[in-house]
Parts: C-alpha cells; structure tokens; sequence
C-alpha cells in the first residue's frame, strides 16, 4: 500500500501541523504495538525530519514512548477518545442498561458507531469468555461483517452506503464474509426492513452477534448495541428468540434516556 499523501486543508484555518500529529498518532496499527521512526515516517506519508519532531512532541507530551524497538501509543492516548464518548454522555446514560442486558444474557454487550467503513467500540460490558477476537473501547472491525455495522450502514441513504464502504478498513482484520454488491445491499435491505442486525461467523469463525440501533431524540440512529455470544455455546435460534426481544428493549431504554438527555438545558460554566 502506498504511503498517504500528506494531509492539506481547504480552509485558510487549517493548521496543517496539528493534522500530521493526528496522521501519526493513526500510523500505528493493530498488532503493531511498536514502530520505528522510518515506519512511522512511511505510514504517515510525512518526511522523516518531520515525523522524528511530532514523535518526540508527543513524547512530551506524554502519548508516546521512546522504546529499544522505536515507538510506542502510552495509555495517555485514550483520554482523546474518552473525551469524545464523555462528551455525548452516552456511556453514563447507557452503562446501567447494559449491565442489565448483560445480567439478563450474560452474554458481552457493547456499543459502537461508524468510522469509515469500521466500527469502533465507545461502550462495552464484558463477561469473561472465550473469544476469537479481542475487543476493548476503540477497537475497530470492518463494519459490513458485523451486527453492529450492518445497522449503521442501514440507517444511511443507499447512495451513501456504497461512498463509505469504498473507504479501506484500518482494522487489520480481514473477515471471512466477502460478499458482492448485490449481496452486499440485498443483506442491508433486509436490515432496513426488519430493524435489527444479526452476523454468524462472518467477521470470524466462532462469533456470532444481535444488534439494534441507538435513535436520539429526533429519531436519528446515533450508534448502534448488540449482544455477541460464542457459536459453540449460543444458537441463533437463542440469539433471536432470546437475546434479541430484551436487546430491543434495551436499545428503546438507551434511545429514551438519550433523548431526555438532549432535552434538559446543559448549564455551561
């Protein structure tokens, strides 16, 4: 893949050196934990003077770290994205229904929104199972093989859809559902006629998930939930029979307490 090409601005406000600080802090990839300085330089299409200048302004400023094999992301780097969850208050309006909902299926339940052609997580509840996969906030997965994306890729307008899924994943994951276009929209009509969203096995082998839309209070789909369960313990029939009435519930609570959220007059300092 080639490198990116620098990032340039439209508006006589871009500051194009904060955008090559954010293209570095996205050079580093899932299983690549650690990079060096001519890699980093090369993933985000910038100078090797420059990337060694925002690597070690980061450094001080404390999201990366100088290691033996170059460098690494410190933990620092999810206040960025904490910030962002914190500021919808979706994670406080949402936690104790998910807690519930995974109390009821004791199955992991998470919430994700769109990014591109991924999903990344921005909530998430977990029992202690068995996974193929690893998910954690931030972790992204192509969104087309996943409940969770289905439903946000359903909720956008036909022409749009095409326009994102054209995006390359940034997740490292490579599914095992590889479907063509008409299949492809074919499976998103069905979303959009049922409401809901349901994956076997096709992100990878052995997981398999419900999912539902977030709505706000204008009836907008802002993030969707699900309930993931292993196939060697979950049937779909269970998925669906079971899982996916208190899943809906749990989508129309969230939805609910979203919207009088909104609603109630935010004081500002």
């Amino acid at each position: 893949m080639p490198p990116p090409t620098p990032r340039k601005g439209t508006s006589p406000d871009f500051i194009e050196a904060l955008a090559r600080g954010l293209d570095v802090i996205r050079a580093f990839r899932p299983r690549q934990p650690a990079m060096t300085l001519t890699e980093v330089a090369t993933a985000s299409g910038l100078a090797r003077p420059t990337a060694r200048r925002i690597l070690l302004t980061l450094e001080e400023l404390g999201y990366v770290r100088a290691e033996r094999a170059g460098f690494s992301l410190t933990p620092r780097v999810l206040e960025l994205g904490v910030a962002y969850v914190r500021s919808m208050g979706l994670w406080e309006i949402a936690r104790p229904h998910l807690e519930a909902l995974v109390a009821q299926t004791n199955e992991s339940c998470s919430i994700a929104q769109l990014d591109g052609s991924d999903i990344v997580y921005v909530a998430r509840v977990a029992v202690p199972k068995i996974v193929t996969l690893s998910v954690t906030i931030g972790t992204r997965f192509p969104a087309l093989q996943t409940s969770l994306g289905k439903v946000l890729l359903a909720a956008l307008p036909p022409e749009r859809v095409e326009a994102v899924l054209a995006e390359p994943s940034r997740s490292g994951i490579v599914p095992c559902w590889q479907p063509g276009a008409e299949e492809r929209r074919a499976a998103l009509r069905e979303v959009r006629a049922s409401g809901w969203a349901i994956t076997d096995e096709q992100l990878a082998p052995g997981i398999r998930s419900v999912a539902a839309p977030l709505r706000d209070g204008h009836g907008q789909v802002i993030a969707a939930v699900n309930v993931n369960a292993h196939a060697a313990e979950t049937s779909m029939e269970k998925l669906v029979e079971e899982h996916l009435p208190a899943l809906l519930r749990t989508a129309g609570a969230i939805g609910a307490d979203f919207a009088l959220y909104e609603a109630v007059p935010q004081a500002s300092a």
